[in-house]
């Protein structure tokens, strides 16, 4: 995993550039349309598509309004791949569902950020205050440790590699953590002394990654592996050369730098090996199927 923090940089890919194959298991000299789920609307899917299109491939976006949608979606066969997790996600995901959906390629991996409306200071958050964060197990997880690590909140076994709301020690933490949908986060800081809110809804929000009060940092973090976001597919399609050549495609200058402008510089590049993030994801799924 060492290694991993030092492969995070904002370099372009290299997966070979093979000739496209069919995304539909037939050869066409056509343009191959693929279809791929996402939550939310980013302003570099647009690009994605147009550069996408200059190679041949004819990219549609299904939007999705919640996490919960895409991995079944792509399940049915409803759409050819989906853009919208990481490995903690698609791990879970596979084993609470008993499916294998496989990884394509890496995107770019974000940093997970703690906002408040009602303080400029992590030191101003009063004891007793209350922190909303996302109640899917995967970020629940990643935000009660960004709080943990920001002395906000004391976990009852400190061992606890995914927490949950459960392992929070309450007597002997700062702050109150209340879980919602991870859309509603941003409703939570309303009321709330702060929220941890996923990179997807900064922008709509207006909510400025400078203005964070505290965030991990994936670029120094060993463990961070399993939160890269990624292209998923079916996994006797994961190899599909037209979908592999859709991940090198986003990987080019003129869809990074569209995806550096929407994350306000937030986003890291990944250059690892699809095989290393493969294994990675083994690696989380036999842990999970372990507490089973």
């Amino acid at each position: 995993m060492k290694k991993f923090a030092a492969a995070l940089a904002v370099v372009p890919m290299v997966f070979g550039l093979a000739a496209c194959g069919s995304t539909n298991s037939s050869s066409s000299s056509s343009s191959k349309k693929v279809t791929i789920g996402v939550v939310g609307s980013e302003k570099f899917n647009k690009t994605l598509k147009e550069e996408a299109k200059k190679q041949g491939i004819d990219i549609e976006f299904k939007e999705f309004s919640a996490y919960t949608e895409p991995n079944p979606a792509l399940d049915a066969g409803d759409i050819d791949m989906n853009r919208f997790q990481h490995i903690a996600y698609l791990s879970n995901y596979n084993v609470s569902a008993n499916k294998d959906l496989q990884i394509v390629g890496p995107t770019v991996i974000y940093p997970m950020a703690l906002f408040s409306k009602k303080h400029s200071k992590l030191a101003d958050i009063p004891q007793g205050g209350e922190i909303v964060i996302p109640n899917d197990t995967v970020n629940e997880a990643r935000a009660l440790k960004l709080l943990k690590t920001n002395g906000l909140v004391t976990f009852k076994n400190a061992d606890v590699d995914a927490p949950t709301i459960d392992d929070v020690d309450t007597a002997n933490s700062k702050v109150k953590v209340t879980p919602v949908d991870a859309t509603q986060t941003v409703v939570g800081m309303e009321s709330a002394d702060g929220a941890v809110v996923n990179n997807d809804f900064l922008k709509d929000a207006g909510l400025k990654p400078a203005d964070a009060l505290a965030q991990d940092d994936p670029k120094t973090d060993p463990s961070a592996i399993k939160y890269v976001n990624l292209f998923v597919a079916q996994k006797d399609k994961a190899d599909d050369e037209t979908y592999k050549k859709i991940v090198e495609i986003f990987h080019t200058k003129p869809v990074m730098d569209v995806v550096q402008e929407e994350t306000r510089g937030t986003a890291v590049e990944v250059n690892v090996s699809t095989d290393e993030l493969r294994q990675s994801l083994a690696n989380e799924e036999a842990k999970l199927r372990a507490k089973k």
